[in-house]
């Protein structure tokens, strides 16, 4: 499947939820970038406006890795002297 494929790369694994997603609006507003990926994402986060629902949710204003993570770390916090 040529359409669906060009989304996933060895640097940066797609969903098939993301591929099912972004592939039309890939095709529709950035298809002169295909099949290079890096372009394809640049391209898609300039038209973020314009991609449908479900794909845009995928390209939010802060990228998910430069989010706070949701999960605490796990660093040993030090024992209290008891008094």
């Amino acid at each position: 499947m040529i359409g669906a494929s060009f989304l996933a790369t060895p640097s940066q694994a797609y969903t098939d939820d993301q591929q099912q997603l972004c592939t039309g609006d890939a095709f529709r507003l950035c298809s002169a970038a295909i099949p290079d990926v890096d372009r394809v994402t640049a391209c898609m986060i300039q038209k973020r406006a314009q991609l449908s629902p479900g794909c845009a949710q995928f390209f939010r204003a802060t990228p998910v890795s430069a989010r706070k993570p949701t999960v605490k770390s796990r660093r040993a916090k030090k024992p209290t002297r008891p008094s």
